[in-house]
């Protein structure tokens, strides 16, 4: 039977939106399947792994009859971007086997009843909810997603805390070595809430969001956080834990300070970076009046050198750095120009934007 007819990016793109959260292998073999279901003229894709659910749409309206099933998802993916370009697709179903062709291509997919496919209950009612413009949320998240930690045996590190409270959302993520920590304002009066998003949910959701005006409405539910935007509905469950007070950790009396230009210093670092130990990624900085060196060496006895001149009159001071915190920050954010402030060789370091208190990064010294 003939359950429908479109253009391959028809089907492709909204495919692409989901499958990202999809296990190859899984306990359930159904959740490696993408349930598809056709209401009226919509075609809506659903893929969860049973703590995130992904919800997306077809841009256009399509023809054919209204149906439910699943498939493979990582299969009916590979086989559509096999295609060509602007390929007219059909889809037909028969004997609990979906039958998919296009030109001279026929593919043959398993199926298994939509009605066994399970579905993240939803909570109702919320504790706050807000709306960004797409690209606001991407920014932010794009200021600290790198400093979250990766297998944490913390696993309350392996994700990102989402805060709100009065007009402002605040996300900062910690892997206990370096800190980042980004607020915006929002046009709304929040309650005090905070949550503690997954790793992976923040790495879909900054993977789907637009560089748009567009706007994200985000909702925290009991024990979840639905983002709605556009035809896309991502759910996921939240962190049960408690995130250290990451207040504490931001140092304010470092007397050590002077601006930078970013990418000066990003260039430097990355050259230096070369000929740093692979195991330990140490550098050293070296500050006095008016200059401050960069030094790498590594287990070879090889050396890198770099100085830069900076308006900088305090005292000297020569402190070490897992040189890929530094490249990490001076990557991501999209200022010209950073504010240093140092203490001690003991002593985090604080980098952020000068005149702009909506963002911090602190890194931890390390002994090399």
């Amino acid at each position: 039977m003939l359950i429908l007819q479109a253009e391959r990016d028809a089907l492709l793109k909204p495919l692409l939106a989901v499958t990202g959260i999809v296990e190859r292998r899984h306990t359930l073999p159904i959740l490696s399947n993408v349930l598809i279901e056709k209401k009226g003229g919509q075609v809506g894709f659903l893929a969860t792994d049973l703590e995130i659910q992904i919800t997306t749409a077809s841009a256009d309206e399509l023809p054919g009859e209204d149906f439910r099933l699943t498939t493979s998802a990582k299969k009916l993916q590979d086989i559509l971007r096999a295609i060509p370009d602007k390929a007219t697709v059909t889809l037909e179903q028969l004997d609990g086997r979906l039958t998919l062709k296009a030109g001279k291509s026929r593919f043959n997919l398993q199926t298994l009843p939509a009605e066994d496919f399970p579905l993240l209950s939803v909570g109702s009612a919320s504790d706050a909810s807000f709306t960004l413009p797409q690209r606001e949320l991407k920014r932010l998240i794009s200021q600290v997603q790198f400093a979250m930690a990766v297998q944490d045996i913390r696993y309350y590190l392996n994700g990102l805390l989402m805060q709100t409270d009065g007009n402002q959302v605040k996300l900062i993520a910690t892997d206990g070595h370096r800190l980042a920590f980004a607020s915006a304002d929002v046009e709304a009066t929040l309650p005090k809430a905070e949550v503690i998003l997954p790793r992976k949910t923040i790495l879909e959701l900054y993977k789907l969001l637009q560089d748009s005006d567009d706007e994200i409405n985000i909702e925290v539910l009991a024990n979840q956080v639905r983002f709605s935007f556009g035809s896309t509905v991502i759910i996921s469950k939240v962190v049960d834990g408690k995130f250290p007070d990451y207040n504490r950790v931001i140092p304010l009396d470092n007397d050590k300070i002077f601006l930078i230009e970013r990418l000066t210093f990003l260039h430097a670092l990355q050259r230096a970076a070369i000929l740093a130990n692979e195991k330990f990624r140490g550098v050293r900085l070296v500050l006095a009046p008016g200059k401050m060196s960069i030094l790498c060496t590594n287990s070879e006895q090889e050396e890198a050198e770099e100085e830069l001149e900076i308006a900088y009159q305090g005292g000297e001071l020569e402190i070490g750095f897992n040189i890929n915190y530094l490249l990490d920050v001076l990557t991501n954010l999209p200022a010209d120009t950073l504010q240093m402030a140092f203490g001690d060789s003991n002593r985090s370091t604080l980098v952020t934007i000068p005149d702009y208190s909506n963002f911090k990064y602190i890194v931890m010294p390390m002994r090399i």
